[in-house]
């Protein structure tokens, strides 16, 4: 338990240096790896609350970044198995320890890692001193947002602003592990006989949007019948509406713009026979879209892979025009939270503003890309007005030509499919435009 604690720990200490929560679990033994990931996890969703409760016991920071972040993932845990003392109801996959093991193995990890080892006794003492004093330190602990929420301040603000009406529920859902939803590649399977052999399997999926299944608990892929065998994919469900969105007919050339990991690009795939571009700046996560692909039996001629920027189409475009683009365009992730906890807490608030003008600039890029009577889908998984409904109005305002379509527009996270924060908008460009 001790070298489970300690890789946590590593990982929460990557995410407290600005690496995101991926990267440093992957650093991780694969032994150790499936544990790690979910006490990290853990303490992502009760950062703020840990850090709140280390300033109020120790008020100056550790200098050491690894005996914080021990610090931090002791008081998360430590709070959960005192709360589920209490009664009080937990996050599904909540982590619990007794008290008294749950410290001796963090004093034992931090015994086994030369960076702590001198801290030992230091997060013995607060740990412990936490579980006598806590309920005279409670009070004053939750009265600050960001115990309460667990968002930093300026984010807790910014939803206040944006949704007054739903700011609260915004931030609560950000806390509950996310449902793992399927989709069916059609190609290889209805979704009909998905769930048969499902439940041949005992496994217990209900249906979700128009080819998705929606399971009971989430489980490895591995462990789900006809994964390698390309039959589905795991797919959020407000993800998928990106296929369902663009207006497509078979034949058609489409660019799929920042396609990388490929999941959008697998749906219009498998939804229609294209001549499609899959276009991304990253030359990794492009191998993710080709390897994608190829699993769910989707490569062919007329489907190619590009490595380069969305925002300058004169280095890549051959001057055909698209009937139709799918601008899945870089933005602060704030919709799905619930998927990658650690985002809360590495995004700041410029970053907003700054994925916004690169929203614009690839958009206004794109535009002349676009065949005349053709569709552009606008798509981020953000929660953010000024990446969603502004960036349109104000796209909309510098081409007074583009015509707005149905749309759901802002879709907030855990509504009736149960799905992550997204913002959709539709936009055709009239039959006499001139590019």
């Amino acid at each position: 338990m001790s070298q489970q604690l300690l890789a946590a720990a590593q990982a929460v200490r990557g995410v407290l240096t600005g690496q995101s929560l991926s990267e440093s679990l992957a650093q991780t033994p694969g032994a150790l790896r499936p544990a790690a990931q979910a006490l990290a996890f853990h303490a992502m969703r009760q950062l703020g609350f840990a850090q709140a409760v280390r300033a109020q016991l120790v008020p100056r920071r550790p200098s050491e970044r690894l005996t914080e972040a021990m610090l931090l993932l002791g008081i998360s845990l430590l709070e959960a198995g005192l709360r589920q003392t209490e009664g009080t109801p937990q996050i599904p996959g909540t982590p619990i320890y007794a008290e008294h093991t749950l410290v001796h193995q963090l004093v034992q990890a931090a015994q086994s890692d030369r960076r702590t080892r001198p801290a030992k006794n230091l997060i013995n003492a607060v740990l412990r001193r936490y579980g006598r004093e806590r309920a005279a330190l409670l009070p004053q602990i939750q009265a600050q947002s960001l115990a309460r929420w667990n968002h930093p301040d300026w984010w807790v603000d910014a939803l206040r602003q944006a949704w007054p009406q739903h700011w609260q529920a915004i931030l609560q859902a950000a806390d509950q592990p996310p449902p793992m939803t399927l989709r069916v590649n059609v190609r290889r399977q209805s979704r009909a006989q998905l769930l048969a052999l499902l439940q041949t399997a005992g496994i217990a999926a209900a249906p979700i949007g128009s080819v998705g299944l929606i399971l009971e608990r989430p489980l490895p892929v591995r462990d789900i019948p006809g994964f390698a065998e390309g039959w589905w994919s795991v797919q959020d469900a407000s993800a998928q509406r990106a296929g369902e969105l663009l207006p497509l007919q078979d034949n058609m050339r489409v660019l799929d713009a920042c396609a990388a990991p490929g999941g959008k690009t697998a749906h219009l795939l498998e939804r229609h026979t294209l001549a499609l571009t899959a276009l991304d700046s990253d030359a990794a996560r492009l191998e993710r879209v080709a390897d994608n692909l190829q699993r769910l039996g989707l490569s062919s001629d007329t489907v190619h892979l590009r490595c380069a920027d969305a925002a300058a189409p004169a280095d890549w475009w051959d001057g055909q025009p698209y009937d139709a683009i799918l601008a899945d365009v870089p933005c602060t992730a704030s919709g799905v939270v619930r998927r990658h906890p650690d985002i809360r807490w590495l995004r700041r608030a410029e970053d907003v503003a700054r994925t916004a003008a690169l929203q614009a600039n690839i958009a206004d890029a794109l535009w002349p890309l676009l065949a005349p009577g053709g569709h552009l889908l606008y798509a981020t998984c953000s929660i953010f007005p000024q990446e969603g409904e502004s960036q349109i109005q104000a796209f909309l305002d510098r081409h007074p030509d583009a015509l707005r379509r149905a749309a759901p527009g802002q879709i907030l996270p855990g509504g009736v499919d149960q799905g992550d924060g997204f913002f959709y908008a539709l936009i055709r460009k009239p039959e006499n435009a001139r590019g």
